[in-house]
């Protein structure tokens, strides 16, 4: 059933959001709900303040007032969310949740895809994806937390650097 598991956005009182996640995580271990609610986000970014001439880093909530839930889409875990104190509803037209899309995960970057690299500096690769497709290059650096990789490609006669995202690169069997 958890395949089948979306992202939804909670809507709550403002300065609420961390006690609502806390809440509806309390709820789900409660009442054993782990394959209708399989994660709750409140998403945040380090933010670098200078005051008084003092440099200090905090984290600063991406989207004040709202909760992400990855939940399977039931009566039963509606209720647990929307019951939850602090929750004001979930956002959609009019009582209807509607779930994020596969882009708006992917740019919020709540769901971590991690790619197995299989490929080292100084490999032979073949660029599988993208405008230089079936190109062969080197592997110059690879940069697996921002998911790229520097492929050194011959064009025209020319050594020219490429940014290339990990899984659009494939290792050459030898």
């Amino acid at each position: 059933m958890s395949e089948n598991a979306k992202w939804f956005v909670v809507h709550t009182y403002s300065g609420y959001e961390n006690k609502v996640a806390a809440t509806i995580e309390k709820a789900v271990e409660n009442r054993k709900l782990h394959d209708l609610i399989l994660s709750v986000s409140v998403p945040t970014h380090e933010v670098t303040e200078v005051t008084d001439s003092k440099r200090k880093t905090v984290e600063r909530k991406i989207f004040p007032g709202y909760v992400l839930v990855k939940m399977v889409m039931t009566d039963e875990s509606w209720h647990v969310v929307r019951n939850t104190r602090g929750v004001t509803g979930f956002v959609g037209p009019g009582s209807r949740p509607v779930p994020l899309t596969e882009q708006e995960v992917a740019a919020l970057g709540v769901e971590k895809h991690e790619i197995v690299v299989s490929y080292a500096v100084g490999d032979s690769v073949k660029i599988i994806d993208g405008p230089l497709e079936n190109f062969i290059g080197l592997v110059e650096e690879i940069a697996t937390d921002k998911n790229r990789v520097r492929v050194v490609v011959s064009m025209f006669g020319r050594e020219t650097p490429v940014e290339l995202e990990l899984d659009q690169v494939e290792p050459m069997v030898s």
